[in-house]
């Protein structure tokens, strides 16, 4: 992608977006030249970043092939970011073509991107929204068409938490779409910890808070446990992404810190 492909409301191309850093990391092509200087110095800080964002991409794989198998047919994707291979539509459609996704993102390259793709897709669709807000979230129309919430919903929140900020309440916005969800609902969530990587979670969140990007606020495992309150957890519980039911056992690294994340499924009663 030029760093011209994408003029529209909303895009700064002189403010790198945590979704096209990601979207970069994976190796896509929908990324301004600011996004690409950040990863490069997220890189240079912590060379295992690409390793992490691919486990959680495996990670998001699993997680919704298990909802899958416990009935779970319509899915919830907070902070979706850029569509890349392995998308949750693709997951779930490809196994069942009844299923039905929502995505949610507030960056204008992803979304205007995800309405691209989903363009002839009758069963998904994207809306700009701030995951933040739970009420515009579960009141879009777009949501309310799709979404059938007196019925289980897979909600997934993967590297979405360590966005909000302690002043935005993290646990009280994650309780709002909990309390929406019906019973048989699933969370799944990931999240970047400052315990398995030493410090550097913790430089790469200053370095972003300095350069205006998104904000990232590690957390602890007890903190990361509090997103699942109101849930039970399954097993094998809070573990780091690799080690959350790996398929092949060469994909569970051996370095929780190789991981740099907590990851969970858990099941609403």
């Amino acid at each position: 992608m030029t760093d011209t492909a994408w003029p529209g409301e909303g895009i700064d191309p002189e403010r790198a977006s945590a979704a096209r850093i990601y979207d970069y990391i994976l190796g896509g092509g929908h990324n301004f030249a600011v996004d690409r200087d950040m990863a490069e110095q997220v890189l240079d800080v912590n060379p295992d970043t690409r390793r992490h964002v691919q486990q959680n991409r495996a990670f998001l794989r699993r997680a919704v092939l298990f909802m899958m198998q416990q009935g779970i047919r319509q899915f919830l994707d907070l902070g979706s970011g850029i569509p890349t291979v392995g998308n949750v539509h693709e997951i779930a459609q490809a196994a069942d073509p009844r299923c039905r996704v929502v995505y949610v993102d507030i960056d204008p390259v992803a979304v205007a991107h995800s309405e691209m793709l989903l363009a002839d897709n009758p069963n998904a669709a994207i809306i700009r929204a701030d995951v933040a807000r739970p009420d515009l979230v579960l009141r879009s129309p777009v949501t309310r068409r799709l979404l059938d919430f007196a019925r289980p919903v897979g909600l997934l929140a993967l590297t979405i938490g360590h966005y909000l900020a302690p002043a935005q309440q993290p646990f009280g916005i994650f309780a709002a779409y909990r309390d929406q969800l019906a019973p048989g609902s699933h969370l799944a969530v990931s999240h970047v910890t400052n315990e398995l990587t030493g410090n550097r979670a913790d430089i790469v969140a200053e370095m972003m808070r300095k350069a205006k990007s998104n904000s990232v606020f590690p957390r602890n495992r007890d903190e990361v446990l509090r997103f699942f309150d109101g849930y039970q957890l399954v097993e094998p519980g809070l573990v780091t992404t690799s080690r959350w039911r790996p398929e092949l056992p060469e994909e569970r690294l051996g370095d929780a810190g190789a991981d740099g994340q907590y990851a969970g499924v858990a099941r609403k009663p």
